[in-house]
């Protein structure tokens, strides 16, 4: 038995991008699992039960990182030496710095009492929804970008996306706990 690679494309057998055909990688999926199910490895050394258990957990990771559009793009991005932390409270990007003012501001009023914020919140949230959906809609489109030209200047502008993309959904969440908490 030869070395598993621990690399999600590479153990799928695909190539490195970011539009992937999720029916193909279903398939792959499926195939990859038979292959490697550990029942087939009972009777077998116990390298071998070894190295099917280490397939298998490629597997589900790799499945579960790849067929996730945010994931598989953090995923490459990490495979090209792009550093992927957490985007800091701190750092507010700069085009929602007036937004995420205001929505402290009501987010205190709620949670002081004040009722009448609840309107304002939720309009923040479903301005935060449109704005997340319009990152999706910018990301598809470096998506295809990368792919044609598997150039690494895309792929720092999808970095720079995607923390912004993180950090909208975390004040959607936030509003969205404000909001469910407030009510119960």
């Amino acid at each position: 038995m030869g070395l598993l690679s621990s690399n999600f494309y590479d153990f799928f057998g695909i190539e490195h991008k970011l539009n992937l055909d999720l029916k193909d990688l279903e398939k792959r999926f499926y195939s990859l699992s038979r292959q490697w199910h550990p029942d087939k490895f009972t009777l077998k050394s116990a390298e071998e039960q070894q190295q099917a258990l280490d397939a298998t957990a490629i597997l589900n990771d790799g499945y579960r990182t790849l067929r996730d559009p945010l994931a598989r793009a953090e995923y490459l991005l990490k495979e090209h030496g792009f550093d992927i932390g957490e985007q800091g409270a701190k750092n507010v990007p700069p085009e929602l710095l007036e937004e995420v003012f205001e929505l402290n501001m009501a987010l205190e009023e709620l949670r002081g009492g004040d009722e009448s914020a609840r309107g304002g919140l939720e309009e923040a949230r479903n301005r935060f929804v449109a704005m997340r959906e319009g990152i999706d809609s910018e990301l598809q489109e470096k998506f295809v970008e990368y792919d044609r030209a598997k150039d690494r200047n895309v792929l720092a502008q999808i970095r720079t996306i995607l923390n912004r993309r993180r950090y909208v959904r975390n004040l959607v969440n936030e509003v969205e706990k404000e909001l469910a908490g407030a009510v119960a």
